[in-house]
Formats: structure tokens, sequence, C-alpha cells
């Protein structure tokens, strides 16, 4: 592309951003989007390809760029042209191109991923794996951040976001910052996860050089970020055989998002009612009744209590 295409493509790299903004989109989600975005717009100004004039062969070729250059997963594949479809239906939605050319190829060449076992099932490990993988972890920064992730279901971004005036030791319970995936804000947690809670607050006074609200910080005394507990979850079911880090499928990788997994899965085996679980996870209520169906916080952790599984921790 050329300055004036280059400049262009940039300005519409803005709009989109300021549009996923007003839809409410995370800034993670909006930032994983243009990060992907941009790879792909440096891609088509090393071939001197309009943005606004792409067409299949250009996606097929991208797709081709991803896998044999970049070396790439078939999750991350997925994951640019889910970027891709995002953008280019804002284009289409504001009248710059006719129609979304993203669609016909993600059908064509992406879906078969998704019907495969081997490529689209994520890991769920055992209580009794949950439990040795949280025993084997020695600083207690990393292991409550891995029961808390393991106990309450919680994601990954509201983990980071949480402060200590969030936590409430006596009721045992802690109130999550809005976002636009979360419906329910509070979520509970049992005697097992307060006993760790207790120890890392202890713990984390001494820590606390910078005097932050953060629940959960670095070593450099700074709130701790989305990487930061993607290497304390995935280094330590590494250290335990549950994370294979060189393995390109997602049934070998224990991340954060695999304790929500395992969260929703064992209450569900438990016996929790799934509205309840629903609850929980803070999903967005889709049926009438889902929406009009009053869960009373009392009986919901009394539930919780009964249901979520101990680790002898």
């Amino acid at each position: 592309m050329d300055v004036k295409k280059n400049d262009l493509a940039s300005d519409l790299i803005r709009q989109f951003e300021h549009d996923c903004e007003i839809r409410g989109m995370s800034g993670e989600s909006t930032r994983r989007y243009i990060s992907s975005l941009r790879i792909y717009t440096q891609f088509l100004a090393s071939r001197g390809i309009d943005l606004l004039g792409v067409d299949k062969n250009v996606l097929r070729s991208f797709l081709e760029y991803l896998r044999q250059e970049r070396g790439v997963s078939h999750k991350t594949v997925e994951n640019y042209f889910s970027a891709l479809s995002a953008f280019y239906e804002f284009l289409e939605y504001e009248e710059y191109i006719p129609r979304n050319p993203i669609h016909s190829v993600r059908k064509r060449y992406l879906r078969r991923y998704k019907d495969n076992d081997d490529g689209g099932s994520r890991k769920l490990i055992s209580v009794e794996e949950m439990a040795r993988l949280i025993n084997s972890v020695v600083d207690i920064r990393d292991k409550a951040i891995i029961t808390l992730l393991a106990k309450t279901g919680i994601r990954r971004n509201e983990l980071i976001s949480l402060d200590v005036d969030d936590v409430d030791m006596v009721d045992q319970s802690i109130r999550l910052k809005p976002t636009a995936k979360r419906t329910n804000r509070t979520v509970f947690f049992d005697e097992e996860t307060a006993f760790i809670l207790h120890r890392w607050l202890r713990a984390r006074e001494s820590r606390n050089s910078r005097n932050i609200r953060a629940l959960f910080i670095n070593s450099m005394g700074e709130r701790l970020d989305r990487n930061g507990v993607y290497m304390v979850v995935t280094k330590a079911a590494e250290r335990v055989g549950l994370h294979d880090p060189g393995s390109d499928r997602p049934e070998d990788h224990f991340t954060p998002h695999c304790c929500r997994h395992w969260f929703t899965t064992h209450l569900r085996r438990a016996g929790m009612p799934r509205e309840f679980i629903q609850e929980l996870r803070g999903d967005v209520r889709r049926s009438a009744i889902d929406i009009y169906d009053h869960i009373d916080r009392e009986e919901l952790r009394e539930s919780y209590l009964a249901h979520i599984p101990q680790l002898g921790i």
C-alpha cells in the first residue's frame, strides 16, 4: 500500500477501535483485535494490497502466511479471523465495502477445526489433579491466584482488576468490577480459599512497597497483569505435568481459563442447579425464565458451599 492507503488503513482501524468502545467490548478484547489487524495490514502493505479491495485469494494467502511463516496454532488462526470478521463487518456497516469477505473463507477453511476433537476440546482436570496442582505451589501469592480462579470461576481480567477492598473476609465474598460480560458481580469463596487468602494478605504487606490497592501485585510492586497470571498458572501446571507448552493441541494446555472450565464442570457434576452455576459465572441471562427468576443471595451461597469441591489445601 502507498502512503495514502496506509493512512486510510490506520484511520479505519482507529474508527473500528472507537466503535468497539461504543459497543462495550472489553479493553482486552479490543486490544487483541487491534493487534491482529496491525499484523494483517502489515501483510497487505508488504504486498501492495488495498485493505478495502481484498478477496478470497488474498485472505487465503494471509491464512497460509499465518500457518507457514508465523507458525501460529489453529486456535490463533481462528482468533485472527474473528478479528478480521469483526473489522470487515464494521466496514460493511459503515458502507466502506459492499459485503464482509471473511465469512466464506472462515466457513471453508476454519470450520473443520471446530469440528475436530483434536483441536476443539479445552483441558479439564480432575478434582484430585487440581488439588495436586495447588498443593505443589510454594509461593503463597501464586497459590492464592490459582485457588481463587478455581474456586470462584472468575475470569483472568476480573482477577487482575481486584482490589483488597473488594474482598470481604468476614462474609467470604468478592465484589467484582463491572464489565460488559458479567451480570452478577458477587462471588463467594469457601474456608479453604479464605485460609489461602489470609496467608497471602499477610505476605502482601511486606511486598506492597508502593502501597497500591491491587489484590495481586508483581515483583515490582505493581498490579499483576494478564501475562503475569498466565505465567503463574501455566508454569505451575507444567511442573506437575498438566501443561505442555510445546504442543499445538488445546487439551495439552492448562491455562487460566481452564480454571473457569473446571469450576463450571465440577459444580455441575456435584449436582448444582444450572441456573445457580449461571449466576455464579455471571453469564448473561437469555430466556424469559432466566430474566425473571430471582435467585436469593443466601440460597446461592449455601448451594455454592454445598457443591464446590474440597481440595485439602
